[in-house]
Protein backbone atom coordinates (compact mmCIF):
# COMPACT_ATOMS: atom_id res chain seq x y z
CA UNK A 1 0.00 0.00 0.00
CA UNK A 2 1.03 3.28 -1.08
CA UNK A 3 -0.15 7.30 -0.13
CA UNK A 4 0.57 9.65 -2.53
CA UNK A 5 0.12 13.18 -0.64
CA UNK A 6 -0.13 16.08 -3.71
CA UNK A 7 0.87 19.68 -3.29
CA UNK A 8 2.22 22.62 -5.13
CA UNK A 9 -0.97 24.31 -6.26
CA UNK A 10 -2.26 27.72 -6.57
CA UNK A 11 -3.22 30.61 -8.64
CA UNK A 12 -1.02 32.05 -11.23
CA UNK A 13 -1.67 34.30 -14.33
CA UNK A 14 -1.55 32.76 -18.04
CA UNK A 15 1.93 32.28 -19.04
CA UNK A 16 3.31 31.68 -15.68
CA UNK A 17 4.33 28.40 -13.63
CA UNK A 18 3.72 25.76 -11.07
CA UNK A 19 5.80 22.61 -10.03
CA UNK A 20 3.36 20.20 -8.54
CA UNK A 21 4.47 17.45 -6.01
CA UNK A 22 3.51 13.64 -5.40
CA UNK A 23 4.73 12.55 -1.83
CA UNK A 24 4.47 8.45 -1.26
CA UNK A 25 4.74 7.10 1.76
CA UNK A 26 4.43 3.27 3.05
CA UNK A 27 6.31 1.96 0.33
CA UNK A 28 9.65 2.79 -1.34
CA UNK A 29 8.09 4.33 -4.70
CA UNK A 30 10.82 3.16 -7.28
CA UNK A 31 9.04 0.79 -8.77
CA UNK A 32 6.03 2.25 -9.20
CA UNK A 33 4.66 4.09 -12.64
CA UNK A 34 2.93 7.29 -11.52
CA UNK A 35 0.98 9.28 -13.70
CA UNK A 36 -0.94 12.69 -13.52
CA UNK A 37 -4.63 13.55 -14.15
CA UNK A 38 -7.02 17.03 -13.56
CA UNK A 39 -10.67 17.22 -14.05
CA UNK A 40 -12.04 20.61 -14.74
CA UNK A 41 -15.34 21.79 -13.17
CA UNK A 42 -17.99 19.85 -15.16
CA UNK A 43 -15.31 17.65 -16.81
CA UNK A 44 -14.03 13.84 -17.50
CA UNK A 45 -10.94 13.38 -15.45
CA UNK A 46 -8.23 13.34 -18.21
CA UNK A 47 -4.52 12.11 -18.78
CA UNK A 48 -1.28 14.73 -18.54
CA UNK A 49 1.31 12.91 -17.67
CA UNK A 50 3.38 10.08 -16.86
CA UNK A 51 6.54 8.38 -16.21
CA UNK A 52 7.37 4.92 -15.52
CA UNK A 53 10.25 3.19 -13.59
CA UNK A 54 11.71 1.37 -16.57
CA UNK A 55 14.61 4.09 -18.14
CA UNK A 56 11.95 6.65 -16.65
CA UNK A 57 10.35 6.65 -19.93
CA UNK A 58 7.98 9.72 -20.12
CA UNK A 59 4.27 10.04 -21.58
CA UNK A 60 2.64 13.60 -22.50
CA UNK A 61 -1.24 14.66 -23.41
CA UNK A 62 -0.84 16.19 -26.41
CA UNK A 63 -2.52 19.59 -24.80
CA UNK A 64 0.34 19.47 -22.71
CA UNK A 65 3.50 18.34 -24.48
CA UNK A 66 6.50 21.07 -24.91
CA UNK A 67 5.02 22.76 -21.54
CA UNK A 68 4.96 20.54 -18.77
CA UNK A 69 7.45 18.06 -18.08
CA UNK A 70 7.22 14.97 -15.36
CA UNK A 71 10.00 13.95 -14.03
CA UNK A 72 10.70 11.98 -10.43
CA UNK A 73 13.21 11.87 -8.01
CA UNK A 74 13.15 8.61 -5.66
CA UNK A 75 15.58 9.50 -2.94
CA UNK A 76 12.97 11.50 -2.36
CA UNK A 77 9.68 8.86 -3.23
CA UNK A 78 8.59 12.41 -4.89
CA UNK A 79 7.07 12.71 -8.18
CA UNK A 80 7.09 16.33 -10.10
CA UNK A 81 5.13 17.85 -12.81
CA UNK A 82 6.57 21.36 -13.99
CA UNK A 83 4.31 23.39 -15.45
CA UNK A 84 5.11 26.42 -17.43
CA UNK A 85 2.96 28.61 -19.90
CA UNK A 86 0.19 27.68 -18.26
CA UNK A 87 -3.10 28.74 -19.99
CA UNK A 88 -6.69 29.42 -18.29
CA UNK A 89 -7.49 25.97 -19.84
CA UNK A 90 -5.02 24.07 -17.66
CA UNK A 91 -7.39 24.96 -14.39
CA UNK A 92 -8.28 21.78 -12.87
CA UNK A 93 -7.76 20.02 -10.31
CA UNK A 94 -4.93 17.87 -10.29
CA UNK A 95 -4.46 13.95 -8.96
CA UNK A 96 -1.41 11.35 -8.87
CA UNK A 97 -2.00 8.15 -9.24
CA UNK A 98 0.54 5.06 -9.03
CA UNK A 99 0.90 1.67 -9.96
CA UNK A 100 3.20 -1.06 -9.93
CA UNK A 101 2.12 -2.97 -13.19
CA UNK A 102 4.15 -2.33 -15.90
CA UNK A 103 2.18 -0.37 -18.19
CA UNK A 104 2.26 -0.42 -22.11
CA UNK A 105 2.66 2.87 -23.19
CA UNK A 106 -0.91 2.65 -25.14
CA UNK A 107 -1.87 1.95 -21.35
CA UNK A 108 -0.34 5.11 -19.77
CA UNK A 109 -3.30 7.29 -19.94
CA UNK A 110 -6.18 4.85 -18.68
CA UNK A 111 -7.31 6.25 -15.37
CA UNK A 112 -8.34 2.38 -14.25
CA UNK A 113 -4.50 0.95 -14.48
CA UNK A 114 -3.87 3.30 -11.66
CA UNK A 115 -4.22 1.53 -7.96
CA UNK A 116 -3.59 4.43 -5.81
CA UNK A 117 -4.46 8.09 -5.77
CA UNK A 118 -3.79 11.33 -4.05
CA UNK A 119 -6.34 13.80 -2.61
CA UNK A 120 -5.89 16.17 -5.77
CA UNK A 121 -4.54 19.93 -5.51
CA UNK A 122 -6.08 22.63 -7.07
CA UNK A 123 -4.32 24.73 -10.14
CA UNK A 124 -6.17 27.97 -10.91
CA UNK A 125 -5.22 29.53 -14.18
CA UNK A 126 -6.46 33.22 -14.54
CA UNK A 127 -6.07 35.05 -18.06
Amino acid sequence: QVQLVESGGGLVQAGGSLRLSCAASGRTFSRYTVGWFRQAPGKEREFVAAINWIAYSTYYADSVKGRFTVSRDNAKNTVYLQMNSLKPEDTAVYYCAATTDRLPAQAMGVMQRYDYWGQGTQVTVSS
